[in-house]
């Protein structure tokens, strides 16, 4: 796959990826080289992602930066064959108890994508949200482990996502945690892909981008 020399026009379509890996015993590097493989897509986002991943630029070349979590040696990664504008930048988040948390955001020239791991207190994840949604232009997605239970409510943005459930609690309850919102976007498609590798389904949406 190779990058393409010019940045995604209004009216262009893409298809974005994203999967919370399980940063213990989750997907391996074999696991998300098959799965861009079998996908094809444009725009790659990563939760819980190792040290590991970061041979998937050897491998695949595009665009590839890894953000981890403070204190921690996994967190926030994205794979791209789309070239960015500029490195990605971050967003810092309200803190939970334990984790500091944060949103890499990954500008793209004509939109952007936040690719976020948000808390599990449910008021606290929509704080994270809304922080999130204030650093964005006009044409965004934010994308990831949402950890929200329940609708998301967010001015400019719509839930475009796949509304199959994503991740097995305690391997019991269905939860739908792996979400993607968006504004200057329209869905043409959207699923959850077969689970393996990890405790969390990817979820796969193809895009149009919006003139206005």
């Amino acid at each position: 796959m190779s990058i393409p020399a010019n940045p995604l026009l209004t009216g262009d379509v893409i298809k974005i990826i994203s999967w919370n890996l399980l940063h213990t015993n989750g997907a391996t590097l074999t696991d998300v080289l098959t799965l861009i493989r079998s996908e094809d897509p444009d725009i790659v986002t990563f939760q819980e992602a190792r040290p590991e991943l970061d041979m998937i630029q050897d491998e695949l070349g595009g665009e590839y930066h890894r953000t981890p979590l403070p204190g921690r040696t996994h967190g926030t990664a994205y794979w791209s064959r789309l070239p960015s504008h500029q490195k990605p930048t971050l967003c810092q988040l309200p803190r939970g108890v334990i984790v500091k948390r944060n949103a890499q955001i990954i500008d793209f020239k004509n939109f952007s994508v936040a690719n976020v791991h948000l808390s599990h207190g449910q008021l606290l994840n929509r704080r994270q949200l809304k922080t999130t949604a204030d650093s964005l232009p006009k044409h965004a997605l934010i994308i990831g482990d949402f950890n929200i239970v329940g609708p998301v409510f967010l001015p400019g943005f719509q839930d475009i996502g796949p509304r199959e459930r994503t991740h097995h609690m305690l391997n019991r309850l269905p939860l739908r945690l792996d979400r993607c919102l968006a504004k200057g976007f329209s869905r043409m498609e959207a699923k959850a892909l077969p689970r393996f590798g990890s405790d969390h389904r990817p979820i796969c949406l193809t895009l149009r981008l919006h003139s206005s």
